[in-house]
């Protein structure tokens, strides 16, 4: 059984600064912002190799692949947030950073709260090849104490206008300030293609996949599954 780590030519996206955004701030490739936590934590106990090794989530390439793909917006100032009549209040150095939509516009969803949706006004338009859209969430495992992005798909092949963030704060009664430089969302080009769904009950797949994975104690799906991901 053998890994498919064959690579096609590389795809191109473009992050284009509508407003001129300090180059320290720009746009860069996920794998710049592995969190600290992931960073200390140790890849298993013991650190040696036995028959009772117990790997962490260091260990888990599917982990490392979410946090990893694709590309990382950080918001471009600081934004210092207070309340104002009752209400959470913005500023910030670039004027009309953040927006609103009113309440009523998300009022059942999950997230929603008492007060409105405010949305970061993104400064990056964004240019995919054709068919290919992007899906913009918050930065997978990385999540900060202050907000958290409403997540969306756009096709970015077609759609080269700046995409806007509506957001949640976790604390919305608190005063703090959201520094520049912070991940606000990880945006993840991918092919449009169609998908059909179908059920099987033939197990002899997963068999004979689990049979392969008890040939190894660690590192087994990195080993012999796992394919290589690039974004620069």
């Amino acid at each position: 059984m053998l890994k498919n780590n064959r690579q096609g030519h590389s795809k191109k996206i473009i992050f284009i600064d509508t407003i001129g955004v300090a180059k320290e701030y720009a746009p860069k490739p996920a794998i710049h912002f592995i969190p600290d936590w992931y960073k200390k934590i140790e890849a298993s106990f013991p650190k040696k190799v036995t028959p009772d090794f117990m790997p962490t989530i260091k260990k888990c390439i599917p982990v490392l692949d979410a946090i990893t793909a694709g590309y990382i917006i950080v918001s471009p100032c600081d934004v210092y947030v207070s309340t104002k009549d009752g209400e959470p209040h913005y500023n910030s150095k670039i004027a009309n950073l953040i927006q609103f939509h009113p309440r009523k516009q998300g009022y059942l969803h999950p997230s929603a709260n008492d007060f409105q949706f405010p949305k970061w006004t993104n400064p990056w338009a964004i240019k995919t090849p054709q068919g290919y859209s992007c899906l913009f969430k918050s930065p997978a495992h990385n999540s900060n104490p202050w907000f958290e992005i409403l997540e969306g798909i756009v096709d970015t092949d077609a759609y080269n206008a700046s995409v806007n963030f509506p957001f949640v704060l976790k604390n919305p009664t608190e005063e703090f300030m959201i520094p520049a430089g912070t991940p606000i969302a990880q945006v993840i080009p991918f092919k449009r293609e169609e998908w059909k769904s179908s059920i099987s009950d033939d197990i002899k797949l997963h068999q004979n996949v689990s049979q392969y994975l008890n040939s190894q104690f660690f590192d087994r799906y990195k080993r012999m599954f796992w394919s290589r991901k690039s974004y620069s």
